[in-house]
């Protein structure tokens, strides 16, 4: 399966400001990660840090912050982590699981996932 974008909308917790992105789907990431500036313009602040291992190798520390996230209807609050500037948003597996989807490889989509009680 090859990489794949998807809308995803991001907004603080009030729903008060909300921004509209295009991610990347990568189910590696654990953290959906959004430039640090779009996450301050909806409002969503840094509440801890975390340590991340980016996909070129590098490890960092970055600020997570509460946001919530709706994809195709379907809205769960997730952990955002502060990404650097000029970076693409990417939709990271704590968001899908929330979200109760999953990735369909064979049409590069997102699908309803079945979970298991």
């Amino acid at each position: 399966m090859g990489t794949f974008n998807w809308p995803i909308q991001i907004e603080s917790l009030n729903g008060e400001q909300t921004i509209q992105l295009d991610a990347l789907v990568d189910t590696g990431s654990f953290f959906t990660i959004v430039p640090s500036s779009q996450l301050a313009q909806v409002g969503v602040e840094p509440t801890d840090k975390a340590r991340l291992v980016l996909a070129d190798g590098r490890r960092v520390t970055c600020d997570i912050g509460e946001a919530r996230a709706t994809i195709d209807g379907r809205s769960t609050n997730t952990w955002v982590a502060f990404g650097e500037d000029g970076s693409d948003p990417l939709l990271g597996a704590y968001t899908l699981e929330g979200l109760r989807l999953a990735v369909d490889p064979t049409e590069g989509t997102l699908v309803p996932s079945s979970v298991r009680g």
